[in-house]
């Protein structure tokens, strides 16, 4: 193979197994990433060049082996070059190789060399190595002296060595956290920002549960966890920015201390509040029974667009609106007597969650839109996905490259399969075995729901109606507890996110009314899972 094709297997497993290798040569993490770091970097430099290897990792590791005497060879001689002769030219001499490649894949990897560094060592770093000032001009833009800077360029990898070297006086072993996870969900519009998608490591799972028991500074939470300080403040300004350096998981106080910014509840807490709900659940199965059969007609009565509707679809689109009803009632409750004075925090997504409990209730709601697709000016899809109803599809769903909805959007008046190709054919199969298509004779037509998207507003009405006195006594019961709850296990200045709260409370009840019905025979449930249940359409021509 060709040297320049060398990029195309630098995959987690290599990346793994070249940790590994250097972490077993090393004192501590940070020198094993510093000697990995090397590696990758001489690997790229290869990739750069005209050739052909003839053995993939037999080259690998042959220069893995080479990097590793040249760093033992740098690591010997450390001590009397780092503190000896001119500051700039010493450090020059340590940039050396980086300076003469400023493609892109190696500025990533300096930028990741150094961003374990504290903040104050940090900006000089990255002035130095990455924006190539002298010594004198950093000083000039920080308004310090150079010998300053100079001690910051110096003291910076030292102070990370002896911060490791200490803590590992105190425990002769790799840190290792206990497993502690959360169910974190999301309302709103993620792609303004997520921020559970910067915390995947237990590591930040750490951060965020110590910052949840009380505001903590990095120096605090490095003891805590027996873990260097430089890292600590790394993950704890990643943890602040979140994905999009607005919304965090973490805030920072005036006092420098981090705490937790958004609601997130203990086992403890997470079960007393669905404890209020779950307790309420016989009541609510049995209004939500009655209440359907009352309203058939007026279900089956909605205009929608299909060729004909089966009310086992209605009620599986309605079912997520009826179960939170109750859910409803409890939040103007709180809102009304409990909670008038909490300002609620303005963002287009926010995030809310408990310490895993081994319990996981619900799935989750996604809308995608599209214009100017099958002859539609405007398309809504919608799907709902719980226990016993698995995705369709998510919120990033791109209508113009999906053929399955295409052809159901195609199929709402029929659509006779003589007219399609081969690959559209295919195409339809799936779309029937998914259940947005089925077949009649030699035509096909739109299984899922489609009503008009002029009449979208009015699509919940019926099951919106449950909202209006029928819970009103236990609505009020659950309320009070759940507002002394809240009060007492989160931060005051989360109070205006309450409304979150109460829909982690009220979790266990779509499950449980979904689970009720289907035992009355009143819901059915589509066969593995997947079908037309919980997805529907609206349209304009």
């Amino acid at each position: 193979m060709k040297k320049r094709e060398l990029l195309k297997h630098f995959d987690d497993d290599l990346l793994d197994r070249l940790f590994g290798f250097c972490y077993a040569r090393t004192n501590d993490s940070y020198e094993a990433q510093e000697l990995c770091s090397d590696i990758v970097f001489a690997l790229v430099k290869a990739s750069h060049t005209d050739g052909e290897i003839t053995n993939l990792y037999p080259f690998i590791w042959r220069v893995a082996r080479n990097v590793y005497a040249d760093f033992s060879n740098a690591r010997r001689k450390y001590e009397d070059t780092f503190y000896g002769g001119d500051a700039d030219e010493v450090l020059l001499t340590a940039a050396g190789s980086e300076q003469e490649d400023d493609s892109s894949e190696l500025l990533t990897a300096v930028y990741r060399r150094i961003a374990f560094l504290t903040r104050a060592y940090r900006e000089v770093m990255i002035m130095y190595y990455i924006d190539g000032l002298s010594v004198a001009e950093i000083a000039k833009q920080q308004n310090t002296s150079e010998g300053t800077v100079r001690q910051r360029l110096f003291s910076a990898r030292q102070k990370i060595k002896s911060e490791v070297e200490e803590m590992s006086e105190t425990c002769n072993r790799p840190v290792a956290l206990d497993k502690i996870d959360y169910v974190i969900w999301g309302t709103g519009n993620p792609g303004w920002g997520d921020p559970r998608k910067v915390c995947t490591r237990m590591f930040s799972n750490h951060i965020v549960w110590l910052c949840r028991k009380k505001p903590m500074s990095a120096s605090e939470i490095a003891e805590e966890l027996n873990v260097p300080t430089v890292y600590v403040e790394e993950e704890l300004e990643i943890l602040r920015k979140g994905e999009n350096g607005e919304y965090g998981l973490l805030r920072r106080l005036d006092n420098g201390r981090y705490a937790i910014n958004f609601i997130l509840l203990d086992k403890d807490i997470i079960e007393k509040a669905n404890a209020l709900y779950t307790e309420q659940l016989p009541r609510i199965c049995e209004i939500i029974s009655d209440y359907i059969e009352e309203h058939k007609a007026e279900y089956l009565a909605y205009p929608y667009l299909n060729r004909k509707v089966d009310l086992n679809l209605i009620l599986w689109q309605q079912i997520a609106n009826m179960s939170w009803a109750f859910s409803e009632n409890v939040e103007r409750v709180l809102k009304e007597k409990h909670f008038s004075d909490a300002a609620g925090a303005k963002r287009p997504f926010s995030v809310f969650g408990y310490v895993d409990n081994g319990k996981y209730y619900g799935g989750g709601w996604d809308g995608v839109e599209a214009q100017h697709v099958c002859g539609f000016s405007n398309v809504r899809l919608d799907n709902i996905y719980i226990s016993r109803i698995k995705k369709h599809f998510s919120c990033g769903l791109n209508v113009s490259k999906d053929p399955q909805i295409q052809l159901a959007l195609l199929a709402i008046e029929g659509l006779d399969i003589k007219s399609l190709s081969e690959q559209d054919k295919e195409h339809a199969a799936k779309a029937i075995e998914c259940g947005y298509l089925y077949r009649d004779g030699d035509m096909l037509y739109t299984k899922i729901l489609v009503c008009p998207l002029s009449d979208s507003d009015s699509l919940f009405r019926i099951s919106n109606g449950l909202q209006n006195g029928y819970f009103n006594e236990a609505a009020e019961t659950v309320a009070a507890k759940l507002a002394e709850l809240i009060k007492k296990s989160v931060p005051e200045y989360l109070h205006g996110e309450w409304r979150l709260a109460n829909v982690l409370a009220g979790m266990p009840v779509l499950d449980a009314v979904v689970e009720a019905l289907i035992e009355k025979g009143v819901l059915i449930p589509p066969e593995n899972g997947i079908g037309a249940e919980g997805c529907w359409m609206s349209v304009r021509k």
